[in-house]
Formats: C-alpha cells, sequence, structure tokens
C-alpha cells in the first residue's frame, strides 16, 4: 500500500524545491527576506503522492527559506571576506553569572572592504574555554543587511572566549543550492555485473543519466529506484555488488574560488575585540529538568562541554563510564542501528567497551555491515547496518543494502527494543525531493511501528558538523538536518542533537569525531534508553 502512495513522490517535487533555505532566516519585524522565488501551490493529486499537507509543506518552506544575494555575483571581490569582518560584545560588562546571555553584533564586509548589504552568510559560533575544556553552541540571527547577532547563554562558572566563523559566504551557499538541484550526478556510484564467468562494471545513480541506460532496479515495499547503465552483454539481474564511484562536480572558476577555503579563510576567526568573558557561579539551580523521554524539544543550546562532559538541557543525562554501566542500561534489550558511519561509530564505541559483547560477522566490511554484537550473558543484540542505496562505500553485495523502512516494517518487539537510525551525509549531493521522499517513506514506517509497538523506542541522531565543500558542506548537512527535524516534529521518538555536540568541541573539525565527543553522544542516547 505505502509503495502505491510514495512512488510518484520524486517526480512531482523536483520541479518545485528549487527554493532552499533557512536555519536562520530573517524573522525581524518589516524585514524581507531575499530569497529564491517559492514554488506554485501543489494540486490535490500533489499533496496526496508526497503525504504533505499544505501547512506542513509551508512550514517546511518557512523552516528552509535562506536569504540569497540582491544582485548577480561577477567576481570573489564582491563576496563576504572574513578578515574584513568584524564583531563587538553588546554592552560588554565586567562579570556576568552562570545563565545570563550575551549578545554579540557581527559587521561583515567584502574583499574590497566595503559593508555588506545583504545577508545568507552561514557562520558558525561558539564561546569556549580551553583550559577548562568548555564550550557551547551560539545561534545566529541574520538581519539580512549585512550584520548578524550571535546568542550565546553563559553556562559554566570561570572565563570563556567567542569564537565565530565564517564557514560559507552568502555567494558560496548559493553555489552549494544550485548544484545540488542542477548536477545530482556530481557523484556517481558503481555496479558491479557477473554472470556466467563474466562480469562488467558501469555507473549507477539515483536517477537515470547516460546514453546507456537503464536497468531499473524498484523497491517492492518503498518504490524507491536505483538506477545503472545497461551493460553491454550481460542481463540487468546479473547486478551483484555497488560500490561508489567518482566525485565529478562542473564547477566554474569563480564556483571554484567562491568554495575555496584557503581563499575565504574557514578556518580563520572573525577579528574582533576578544575579550575574556569572566562568568560568575550561580548559587542555585535555575534549570528545570525533566526525564529523558521521546518527544522533548531541542532548545539552543541543547547544553555544553566543561571538563569534557556534556551536560544536556534537553534532560538531564547520566554518565555511563563502566562497562558495568553500559550493561546495566542494555541488559535484555535489543538495539537496531540504521544509518551512515557515524552512527557506526556508536556501535563501535559499544563494542570496544563492553569486554562481554561479541563482534559475530568480524568477515563483514565495516563500511556497510551489517554488524552485530552479542552478549549473551545479559541477552543483549546489537546491530548495525548503512542506510541503503545512495552509499558511497568500497565494493560490498548490493543485498546486503537495506532500505531502513524495509527494517523497520520488520519489527515486531515491544518493550525490549530500541531503534537508532540517521541519515544525512551520502544525501548532500542529491537534489533535496530525494531525501524528502526516503525521510516520507521511513515517517511512515515509524508511525506503524509505534502503532503496533508503543513500547519501543525510536531515537534520531542529527546530522554531524564537519564537511566544508560541494559534495558535503555543513549548510546542505543543515538543510537536510533540518528537514528530517521537521518531519519527525509531534512523534513520540527521541533526538540526540549531536549537531550543536559536534560544531562547538575543541577537537579538530571533522565528520567523524574524536572518542571524546562520540562517548558523550552515547552517553546521552543511553539516557533516554535507560532515564533516571
Amino acid at each position: 500500500m505505502r509503495t502505491a502512495r510514495t512512488a510518484a513522490l520524486l517526480c512531482p517535487l523536483i520541479g518545485l524545491l528549487v527554493i532552499l533555505s533557512v536555519y536562520l532566516y530573517c524573522w525581524e519585524e518589516g524585514t524581507q527576506p531575499l530569497s529564491v522565488k517559492p514554488p506554485s501551490p501543489l494540486s490535490q493529486h500533489q499533496w496526496d503522492q508526497i503525504h504533505l499537507s499544505p501547512e506542513e509543506w509551508q512550514a517546511l518552506r518557512e523552516a528552509l527559506r535562506w536569504p540569497s544575494p540582491d544582485r548577480p555575483v561577477t567576481s570573489l571581490n564582491d563576496t563576504t571576506d572574513p578578515r574584513h569582518c568584524f564583531y563587538y560584545v553588546e554592552n560588554l560588562r565586567d562579570n556576568y553569572t552562570v545563565g545570563d546571555t550575551l549578545n554579540v553584533t557581527l559587521v561583515t564586509r567584502d574583499f574590497s572592504g566595503n559593508p555588506k548589504s545583504y545577508g545568507g552568510d552561514f557562520f558558525q559560533a561558539r564561546l569556549h574555554s580551553l583550559e577548562l575544556k568548555a564550550s557551547t553552541y551560539g545561534s545566529v540571527q541574520d538581519h539580512c543587511n549585512g550584520t548578524y547577532t550571535v546568542h550565546f547563554s553563559l553556562l559554566w562558572p570561570g572565563q570563556a572566549r567567542i569564537s565565530l566563523r565564517l564557514i560559507h559566504s552568502s555567494e558560496a551557499v548559493q553555489v552549494l543550492l544550485r548544484h545540488r538541484e542542477d548536477d545530482p550526478n556530481k557523484v556517481s556510484f558503481r555496479g558491479y555485473f557477473e554472470e556466467g564467468g563474466r562480469s562488467e562494471t558501469v555507473v549507477c545513480n539515483a536517477q537515470r543519466s547516460g546514453s546507456r541506460c537503464c536497468c531499473e532496479y524498484k523497491d517492492p515495499a518503498t518504490g524507491e529506484m536505483w538506477f545503472c547503465q545497461k551493460p553491454a552483454a550481460l542481463p540487468c539481474h546479473a547486478l551483484v555488488y555497488h560500490s561508489a564511484g567518482t566525485y565529478q562536480a562542473k564547477l566554474t572558476d569563480l564556483d571554484k574560488s567562491l568554495l575555496d577555503t584557503k581563499l575565504t579563510n574557514v578556518d580563520v576567526g572573525i577579528p574582533g575585540t576578544d575579550p575574556k568573558i569572566h562568568i560568575l557561579p550561580l548559587d542555585t539551580e535555575s534549570r528545570q529538568e525533566q526525564k529523558c523521554a521521546p518527544g522533548l524539544d531541542t532548545p539552543v543550546p541543547a547544553g555544553f562541554y566543561f571538563q569534557d562532559r556534556w551536560t544536556s538541557l534537553v534532560c538531564p543525562a547520566r554518565s555511563f563510564s563502566s562497562a558495568e554501566q553500559i550493561v546495566g542500561c542494555l541488559k535484555d534489550k535489543q538495539l537496531y542501528m540504521m544509518g551512515d558511519s557515524t552512527l557506526r561509530q556508536w556501535f563501535e564505541y559499544l563494542w570496544k567497551n563492553v569486554p562481554t559483547l561479541k563482534l559475530m560477522n568480524p568477515q563483514n566490511k565495516h563500511q556497510a555491515g551489517p554488524l552485530l554484537g552479542v552478549d549473551t550473558g545479559n541477552n543483549v543484540v546489537l546491530r548495525w547496518r548503512a542506510h541503503g542505496l545512495p552509499l558511497r562505500t568500497f565494493k560490498v553485495p548490493r543485498a546486503r543494502l537495506h532500505y531502513i523502512a524495509n527494517e523497520i516494517d520488520g519489527l515486531a518487539e515491544e518493550g525490549h527494543t530500541v531503534v537508532v537510525f540517521n541519515l544525512c551525509a551520502h544525501f548532500t549531493t542529491f537534489p533535496l525531493a530525494v531525501f524528502i521522499r526516503r525521510v516520507t517513506i521511513i515517517r511512515e514506517a515509524v508511525r506503524s511501528l509505534l502503532h503496533r509497538s508503543p513500547q519501543t523506542l525510536v531515537v534520531i541522531k542529527s546530522a554531524n558538523t564537519g564537511y566544508k565543500d560541494i559534495y558535503g558542506s555543513d549548510w546542505l548537512s543543515l538543510q537536510l538536518d533540518t528537514m528530517l527535524r521537521r518531519m519527525f516534529q509531534g512523534l513520540p521518538v527521541a533526538f540526540i542533537d549531536v549537531w550543536q555536540m559536534t560544531s562547538c568541541h575543541y577537537t579538530p573539525d571533522q565528520i567523524h569525531p574524536q572518542p571524546v565527543v562520540i562517548q558523550n553522544e552515547v552517553d546521552l542516547f543511553l539516557s533516554f534508553v535507560c532515564p533516571q
């Protein structure tokens, strides 16, 4: 039944999703965001096909709106240069108190030193103390006139410093947006056909392409499609293996300059007054804590590090510092993890830190899985597998790549089952419609699971930060992460916000964070599995 409702989802959306979108869009009274023209209204037939009501579609449009330049960009000199930008703390005081808010004004200029008159720059902000191993995430408000306000919550006693980084100029964001929608084959995949002692390798992808198209592969349950160029001699049913292919974005010289982190100094902080913020302790704890449970909202900030320990502002997270504590939480439970390599890090952390958890299929390639860990003495079963096509991976049997929705549809346990999934990094190169289709199908599977097994815990891991190029920029990830959160809003699922946890830590900025970050992520996850 789901196949009939979802099979036609992709086509009507591709031409409609040319706007895209905001994490920080202009909401000040009287300020109009500069953005691409929104899509035309959809017919009732189209609404029925994509499982989105007009109200939900409108909410998604607003959540994804992103300001754009108000003029054509023909030179790098006209774009935002972090070396000419500056910031200052509003109403700077000698001392603050834990719980206070710090506001910072950020003013942007181009490479010629001229003030910018429009917004859309993508910044990341954090308040931190290397000595205290403390940090937290800052939210950036775009005023759409070249100025921004950064909001920080002061959450630990001691000193703190401000760090503001330009990840992408507003002009570079438009390059990312354009290539996401207009160049979906910038990353290709390989399909390996074998039969009768013969073999062929061809190009595959999530949409038709090339003159030798196509072998079509339609998943009978979800309606998801996969396409491979037709082999010269072998039949379509001879497809056996899958792997990543080539990276081939068609960038102009200006596009390359706009995305070149060396030219835009992405790793150089925005110059400013650089004050030491002195934060005095608060005598009483004013934050009201609630049990870690599905359905909780994620505030900004969602928490903070202090002495490398993450304190969640969502709910009272526990520390699982020993194997005994982890096993005590996982006893008599089955965990199903489905997603990409950033979620596989959770599986690997649990496997390495719980000696009684034995890896049962070590011959399987870790990149795609499936991986199985079992602790027979404590009746613990831990599974991880990749989320299915599209997947950039080493050569693996295609039959091992299962769609998340199909895996969820096969679950019927109640009370002792935990489902964890994520998907983002492998979808950043595709038009947004591809991701919407996938999330819609998964959402329907989750709804069905919670209907037949309401005691099952469903956890969604957010996207990681760390990518900075045309194939996986943080801006592209943020778009998908915003969409994922919005589409599951209102369902009794738990979100683990690792976006903030990865963006504000002092360790190197990379898609696969260091063990100290993974430990805090897993502790927060286990706090939902075993709440206080």
